[in-house]
């Protein structure tokens, strides 16, 4: 076969190419037809036609789905950055989110969702109807699968280091408080360090590392803590200590957010005086997407509101 690098541009079919992004992000060929808006079988014929001009399967079934071949390992960040340069010869017209047909992805613990979420899909009904919002969990891959195209945003601390060829967006600042039960001996009165070590906790660890700045900030005063319950989860922390005398250290944002539902209250934390910078983070090969563009700054709008 032909080396593709020899062939003439205009025997190439470039509407190809979003097809061709879109089965190397998603790995599923009804999921990538979905994107694009082919049916499965003219998504399959594509696929074919793609494997033929490039000489590669691309995708090959494993269990459980499908995985990339290496060349398509290699060519999803280029695919990417080709549809960002083409897309730019054609961005004069204003871009009008209300005729955008496109799912967003966007890696968050379910604090943010439930802080960011309903705020952000009432302005999205409103805006861009035909726009869909898929949220996966942290993982040790969501970097890797930011840079391939597969996730568009994922949500982070100022303080959390970033790799190379990522933004940020500083979206406003939030507060861990320490949060009890309304009732709870500690609900009322100022909260000392020593008050941590005197009831359990109910302690959220979304990579399973267990040390938390908490331990290492009591550890450095003497202190240590019981910890009756770990979880990923921020809303299952703050039901079980609506339940019980367990106390936790979250966010402000999401604990005014469920207060009254879980009949909580919060105090301020004597270890965690500094504010906490919520960024949104995405790949800069995506950063110059229209749609993705006016999506983080209906969010940056939709956070000024509730990070204050």
């Amino acid at each position: 076969m032909m080396d593709i690098s020899t062939r003439h541009l205009s025997g190439i079919d470039l509407d190809l190419l979003p097809v061709l992004d879109a089965l190397l992000r998603r790995r599923n060929v009804t999921h990538a037809g979905h994107d694009v808006g082919l049916s499965q079988p003219a998504m399959s014929r594509a696929l074919g036609r793609l494997r033929h001009l490039f000489d590669d399967p691309l995708l090959v079934r494993q269990a459980g789905g499908f995985a990339l071949t290496s060349k398509a390992q290699r060519l999803a960040p280029q695919v990417a950055a080709a549809l960002e340069q083409i897309g730019g010869l054609f961005r004069d017209a204003p871009f009008d989110p209300s005729a955008a047909r496109r799912t967003i992805r966007i890696v968050a613990a379910d604090a943010q969702t439930i802080v960011l979420m309903p705020d952000v899909m009432r302005r999205i009904a409103q805006e861009a109807p035909g726009v869909r919002i898929a949220v996966e969990g942290y993982g040790q891959d969501t970097i890797a699968q930011m840079q391939q195209g597969r996730v568009d945003f994922a949500f982070a601390l100022a303080s959390s280091p970033l790799p190379s060829g990522t933004e940020s967006l500083i979206l406003g600042n939030d507060r861990l408080m320490l949060v009890t039960r309304r009732g709870h001996p500690l609900a009322t009165g100022p909260v000392t360090a020593e008050d941590y070590a005197r009831f359990p906790h109910a302690a959220v660890s979304i990579f399973g590392d267990g040390q938390t700045e908490i331990d290492a900030g009591l550890a450095a005063r003497g202190l240590s803590r019981t910890v009756a319950l770990t979880t990923p989860h921020f809303a299952a922390a703050l039901a079980v200590v609506a339940a019980t005398d367990c106390m936790t250290t979250l966010s402000q944002a999401l604990t005014v957010r469920l207060a009254d539902a879980f009949g909580l209250s919060m105090r301020p934390s004597p270890l965690f005086a500094d504010p906490l910078a919520i960024t949104l983070v995405w790949d800069r090969l995506r950063s110059a997407d229209p749609l993705l563009i006016w999506f983080r700054e209906m969010v940056r709008e939709v956070a000024a509101a509730i990070y204050r």
